[in-house]
């Protein structure tokens, strides 16, 4: 079907987010979650897909169940520490729910960093952690820095290659703004696979090139870009080279799995992530940050737009307005998705 006429067809219900995580936490609970863990996961889906990152929410859920399933998520299983020294700590995951394996980290990151300024955990053997923005949102409303990335399967070719063997390895930023935060999360890939996902369901062409088709040939189409699994790399040949230094850096810090290894598993799981937290209030200029990071942005927001009815935003600035928004309205899903959801 055309792309176009597919979108046409479609029907987006709203759902509100106490539904949306009732109806998670419900399914969680049938797959053998804790009350507690299934709580803490649906808020976190729920969360995503409140904040408009549909992508590695609602629409990701259903292969979080799936996973559940297939044995590659075990529910009864918790992070543990490994090593440590200093400010940095080893964890091994035992492939423990992604989400609230990170959601311990990032926490223990934040405590380290009270004792020392910095902190580090490292992570071996956990699962996709969703969306990495969550735990920067989560440490940066406490007021640390956050800095972390995780490392995935191969599905990004190095610049010039014709076959992928680097991973889209996302990484975030994360840094206090007032109530808010200010928030960078990104996939080495120009788009995540999640949203190519996501644009492929709703038959959508991608705004920008977003990888290559099997005829080596850059597109727009997101059906190809999943056919051929070649996201094409941020900044090209500096994405492909920042994606390289965060699988090395992943595997090393917690002596976990690097992208080839887990390239050879018939699933992605078993993948390593570093969580660093920074607390702000032990430094020097403590008191003066806010107004810092204010000019910056004051000046930042002074740029004119190439297109009049457009705004200049600061990563994470939309975050908040579509968190309202859906608040509101309730979260927009496609009619199909929440009715196999249900089903679950």
């Amino acid at each position: 079907m055309d792309s176009k006429l597919k979108l046409l067809s479609m029907n987006i219900t709203k759902i509100s987010y106490s539904e949306m995580k009732f109806e998670f936490k419900r399914i969680l609970l049938s797959h053998k979650f804790t009350s507690e863990k299934a709580d803490k996961c649906a808020d976190i889906f729920a969360t995503n897909s409140l904040e408009g990152i549909y992508s590695h929410g609602v629409y990701r859920f259903p292969r979080f169940v799936e996973y559940i399933k297939s044995g590659y998520i075990n529910v009864d299983a918790g992070p543990e520490l490994e090593h440590s020294v200093g400010a940095l700590e080893q964890w091994k995951g035992n492939l423990g729910p992604g989400p609230l394996n990170a959601e311990i980290c990032t926490n223990r990151a934040m405590e380290i960093a009270t004792e020392n300024g910095i902190g580090c955990v490292a992570i071996a053997n956990t699962n996709h952690w969703m969306r990495g923005g969550t735990f920067g949102w989560q440490a940066a409303k406490k007021g640390f820095v956050f800095i972390g990335w995780t490392n995935t399967e191969k599905n990004m070719p190095a610049w010039g290659a014709k076959e992928s063997r680097l991973g889209n390895n996302p990484l975030v930023f994360a840094v206090p703004f007032g109530d808010e935060a200010i928030v960078l999360d990104f996939a080495m890939t120009q788009f995540s696979y999640g949203k190519i996902e996501s644009v492929n369901l709703e038959g959508k062409e991608l705004p920008f090139v977003g990888g290559f088709n099997k005829n080596d040939e850059l597109t727009t189409n997101p059906g190809d870009i999943l056919e051929t699994m070649r996201g094409v790399p941020i900044g090209y040949w500096k994405g492909a080279g920042l994606s390289l230094l965060l699988d090395i850096l992943g595997t090393i810090l917690s002596a976990g799995l690097s992208t080839y290894k887990l390239s050879k598993q018939e699933a992605e799981y078993g993948v390593s992530q570093v969580f660093i937290a920074i607390d702000i209030k032990k430094l020097s200029n403590f008191p003066a940050i806010e107004n810092t990071i204010s000019g910056i942005i004051d000046d930042f927001k002074m740029s004119i737009p190439i297109d009049e009815n457009s705004n200049i935003r600061y990563p994470g600035e939309k975050v908040v307005q579509t968190r309202a928004e859906n608040l509101r309205d309730g979260i927009p899903v496609i009619e199909k998705v929440w009715e196999e959801i249900l089903e679950l």
